[in-house]
C-alpha cells in the first residue's frame, strides 16, 4: 500500500519535480553515509575516484571541488529547487535558487574541512617521520613531478593531509596505496605506488 501511494505521489509530479526529488534523495543518502563514515573514522576511504584534477583552489591547501563538497552542493540543490517548486515558484527561479543554496553548501563544506585539517596539522611534528609510512591518495598526483597533488597518512600516529608528488610514470589516482619514500622543500612528500615497490 505505501509503494502503491509513494507511487501515485511520483507519477503526479512533474518532470522537474521529479528531477530535482531524484537529485535530493539520492544525494541526501550519499550524505549521510558520508557522515556516518567520518563519525567511525572512515573519512579517508569515502571519497571514491577523487578530486577534479587542477580544479579551483583558493590556496593549495584549500580544495574546492572535492567529493564532498560536491556531494553537498547537489543535497542542496535538490532540496531547495523542491521547496522552490512546491511553494509554486518558476522552473527559472528554483534551477537559480538551487544553484545559489548549492554553491554556498559547496564553500561551507570545503572551508569546514579546511579548517579541520589545520587543527589536525597543528602542533609540532617531525615530516621526516613520515619516510616509509604508507598512506593513500586524496588527490590525484600527476607523473614525474609535473605537479603536486595530496596524500592522507599517520604521522606521529596523527592523520595528516600533506603535499606529495612522485616520479612514477604513471599518475597515482585518488584512493592509490602510496609509501614515501623522501622529502624535498621540507615540506614535499616523494611517494611512490606499493604495487610498484612490491
Amino acid at each position: 500500500m505505501i509503494l502503491l501511494n509513494l507511487g501515485d505521489w511520483w507519477v503526479a509530479l512533474s518532470g522537474p519535480q521529479q528531477a530535482f526529488w531524484g537529485i535530493s534523495i539520492v544525494f541526501s543518502i550519499l550524505f549521510i553515509i558520508q557522515f556516518v563514515f567520518s563519525l567511525i573514522g572512515l573519512d579517508a576511504d569515502t571519497d571514491i575516484d577523487g578530486d577534479i584534477d587542477g580544479g579551483f583552489e583558493v590556496d593549495t591547501d584549500f580544495a574546492l571541488f572535492s567529493v564532498r563538497s560536491i556531494i553537498a552542493f547537489f543535497t542542496f540543490f535538490g532540496w531547495a529547487g523542491v521547496f522552490i517548486l512546491n511553494s509554486g515558484g518558476s522552473l527559472l527561479k528554483a534551477i537559480g535558487f538551487a544553484t545559489g543554496s548549492g554553491m554556498l553548501a559547496m564553500l561551507l563544506v570545503s572551508y569546514m574541512i579546511y579548517i579541520f585539517f589545520k587543527l589536525s596539522q597543528e602542533g609540532n611534528i617531525d615530516i621526516n617521520n613520515a619516510i616509509f609510512n604508507t598512506g593513500k591518495v586524496y588527490l590525484t598526483i600527476p607523473p614525474q613531478e609535473g605537479g603536486q597533488g595530496k596524500v592522507h597518512l599517520l604521522i606521529e600516529n596523527s592523520m595528516r593531509e600533506m603535499n606529495a608528488v612522485t616520479k612514477e610514470l604513471e599518475p597515482l589516482t585518488t584512493g592509490s596505496e602510496i609509501r614515501v619514500v623522501d622529502i624535498i622543500d621540507e615540506n614535499i612528500l616523494v611517494v611512490e605506488s606499493v604495487k610498484s615497490l612490491e
